[in-house]
């Protein structure tokens, strides 16, 4: 019968492979040293390859370990989706879901959603981390959440993808603003050379270099907000205008401040909100019940403001 490794080599591999110290690399693991050198050498003896260089100063992964990291860090996943599904056969609706939602989403989305699910599923616990996109997409990959509510487009290549709504795009500006000429506006070059953004890592950033031609706005890369509610500041002091998520104007976020809000004219930039997973989930049931009551309880709600 051909070699197969067990679960605890693989996380062997993984552990060192984060720490690139042995020793800590046992702690990690619950085990001594001695044990865990052991099972490195049995795997790469199992598989013929070496996959860790060591002498007395440094540790580090070869090539063709990498490669086999990669894969067991999806096995150790796929063993733990399995047996959170064989737990929660015959209880649907009753899981801890732990959430990810990017910070131009959450909190205009959540305050509607989350009471409506509490209502429909009283035994469904949640909990909530808001985090960029990439950090809550990577601790999916960890197995440190189960869903993410994201924004596309983005890189969703291997995971469970489920398309909620479309969000448009919004020009806010200080009233009287050129830009906000006309009942729905186009934004030109010369008013994308306006356009203030996000830091690097929010992908609403690469949402509004999409809607305009990155050339236009290199001269404004220097100004460049934190938040969304930042963002919203520096539009008000007068720096600039925004591309703001149509969720985001229809919230409260500009009560009380000398912005204004336009539709841009069709076709507008916009993001799809979407709920993604790893594709060996084992909530498919809590995913797809997720996914139904956001599009019905906010999805339609922003629809249908939208064609008053």
């Amino acid at each position: 019968m051909a070699y197969l490794p067990s679960l605890r080599q693989l996380s062997y591999l993984v552990a060192l492979a984060k720490e690139l110290n042995f020793t800590r690399a046992a702690q990690a693991c619950f085990v001594g040293q001695s044990t865990l050198s052991a099972g490195l050498k049995e795997l790469e003896d199992g598989l013929g390859i070496q996959l860790v260089e060591r002498d007395r100063q440094n540790v580090s992964i070869t090539p063709a370990g990498l490669e086999v990291l990669e894969r067991a860090k999806a096995i150790l996943t796929a063993s733990e989706d399995l047996v959170e599904y064989a737990g929660a056969t015959g209880k649907p609706m009753t899981a801890n879901i732990r959430l990810g939602v990017i910070p131009t989403i959450a909190p205009f989305l959540l305050p509607t959603v989350l009471p409506e699910v509490r209502k429909q599923f009283p035994d469904l616990k949640i909990t909530l981390r808001e985090d960029l996109t990439a950090n809550l997409l990577a601790r999916i990959a960890d197995h440190k959440l189960d869903f993410a509510l994201i924004a596309l487009p983005y890189d969703v290549s291997g995971l469970r993808v489920e398309e909620l709504f479309d969000d448009n795009f919004w020009i806010v500006a200080r009233e009287g603003d050129p830009a906000l000429k006309g009942k729905e506006v186009m934004l030109p070059a010369k008013m994308a050379e306006r356009l203030l953004l996000l830091e690097e890592g929010h992908c609403l950033r690469e949402h509004s270099l999409q809607a305009c031609k990155k050339a236009d706005i290199q001269k404004n890369e220097a100004m460049e907000a934190t938040s969304l509610l930042t963002l919203l500041q520096m539009v008000e002091s007068g720096f600039g205008i925004a591309l703001i998520p149509e969720m985001a104007v229809k919230s409260s976020l500009l009560n009380n401040t000398e912005l204004v809000a336009k539709a841009m004219a069709a076709p507008a930039p916009k993001r799809v909100i979407a709920l993604v997973a790893r594709s060996s989930t084992a909530h498919v049931t809590e995913f797809a019940a997720l996914s139904q009551c956001i599009r019905e309880r906010f999805g339609e709600g922003l629809q249908k403001v939208r064609t008053q």
